[in-house]
């Protein structure tokens, strides 16, 4: 994942502490190029398919599949204008660009060009960044210089993480399970359609991995944190896994107990949505005030309801990674809760063996052509394996490891933050001098 000010080598000048202004360079765009790629694809790849289903008349599959494709568009389209506050500024070209779902292409163009503008000209900083760096002798504090194009592109570098992630969960989960489930159906794959699964999985897949990434940014907001190679494919062989696995349990169980399909989602979309209310009560906070300047009490809850629905979405399939505080300002809890990841992999597990082996006694006589004992097996054994990747990540390659393995007592002072206490710090030190 991109990294906003990396590489930049600022030099200090003079007593006062002032910075001589030197050309950042930053990493190009990959992060905005894959979003745009990924979106551009899977809206292609729908339509063709939708144009198929109406070819053949299959006017329920062509409405799903039209529906499952603008849905995310246009959530898209609102949450770019919305980051970038274009509406109360004059831009007629972007908001026409919006208009047309082309927000993420015209978006993408844009910031290509500040890239490549970047650095040609001498601009004052508009404010310091600072990141803590550990080495063996000790810790380092980095600051750096940024500008306005280093501003900019931080803003649609963000942008473009989060679009990836409402793109991922509204849009291509949705649509891989609708896809799937029809050529269950019709126990029959063609060329286009195999083609939207892949780019949807694959999306989707994505989406997840900015939420691991965000969610260790927010933790160590302090510290320069990168993401190693090994531990960028344990994250994608974790996630890959997981969500197909779901989404086929779900496919499965659908297509044996069509009539209680709708249940299980209701249930499981209620439960998630209100999980961060009923959080949010419990403390007796107040709604944060400062989630945009210009909105009122129903503009906030709106704000606040759409994430939460976003949250419940990502939920339903696989882990979010990060947890929703709606009394914080910026929404998100930095502690990583252990006890509510534990309870989400029991209860997903549980929840996956109980439908999947509903189908398996309910299923319909066309499964008869399978082993289908083995592929009950293949099942569970696959998301197994998507836990142990996820165990294996956080024990072994997560960024923390890496980043603090030659200061013990910074570690310990990190762990003791993460969890509220000051006074913990000498506990653990004192166990660790035991």
């Amino acid at each position: 994942m991109d990294n906003v000010c990396e590489n930049s080598t600022p030099s200090k000048t003079g007593e006062n502490g002032s910075y001589k202004e030197v050309r950042s360079q930053t990493h190009p765009p990959f992060s905005i190029l894959t979003s745009t790629l990924l979106f551009c694809t899977e809206m292609v790849a729908a339509a063709v398919v939708a144009a198929g289903y109406s070819h053949s008349e299959d006017a329920v599959w062509m409405s799903l599949t039209i529906t499952f494709m603008l849905i995310p568009s246009v959530m898209v389209q609102l949450a770019l204008t919305f980051i970038h506050r274009d509406l109360g500024r004059d831009r007629p070209l972007i908001l026409l660009m919006h208009l047309l779902q082309l927000g993420p292409l015209i978006r993408c163009v844009e910031a290509l060009i500040v890239y490549f503008q970047m650095g040609r000209e001498e601009e004052p900083y508009v404010s310091i960044s600072r990141k803590k760096r550990l080495l063996r002798s000790g810790e380092v504090e980095e600051e750096r210089e940024v500008g306005h194009s280093i501003r900019r592109m931080a803003t649609h570098r963000n942008a473009f993480k989060r679009t990836s992630v409402i793109q991922a969960f509204l849009g291509s989960t949705p649509q891989l399970t609708l896809q799937l489930y029809v050529s269950v159906l019709q126990r029959h794959v063609p060329p286009a359609r195999a083609v939207l699964m892949a780019v949807s999985l694959a999306s989707t897949t994505y989406g997840a991995l900015v939420l691991n990434v965000l969610a260790i940014q927010i933790k160590y907001d302090d510290y320069k944190v990168r993401l190693s190679v090994p531990a960028f494919l344990c994250i994608v062989l974790w996630r890959s896994l997981e969500i197909s696995t779901r989404v086929t349990v779900l496919v499965l169980f659908c297509s044996a107990l069509k009539a209680w399909v709708a249940l299980v989602a209701l249930v499981n979309l209620i439960a998630l949505f209100l999980l961060p209310w009923i959080h949010f009560w419990k403390s007796k906070a107040s709604l944060p005030d400062n989630v945009e300047k210009n909105f009122h009490f129903l503009g906030t809850v709106t704000v606040l309801g759409s994430v939460t629905l976003l949250y419940s979405a990502i939920n339903i399939f696989c882990w979010s990674a990060v947890q929703l505080n709606l009394s914080e300002r910026d929404l998100i809890d930095q502690s990583q809760n252990w006890g509510r990841l534990t309870l989400h992999y029991i209860f997903r597990l549980a929840e996956n063996v109980t439908l999947i082996l509903l189908w398996y006694f309910y299923k319909e006589d066309s499964f008869e052509y399978f082993c289908t004992p083995l592929l009950v097996v293949q099942l569970l054994v696959g998301y197994a394996t998507a836990i142990a990747f996820m165990m294996l990540f956080y024990q072994y390659l997560h960024p923390c490891r890496s980043l603090f393995s030659h200061n013990v007592s910074d570690f310990l002072r990190c762990v003791c933050c993460s969890r509220g206490g000051a006074n913990k710090q000498q506990d653990l030190e004192r166990e660790s001098m035991v």
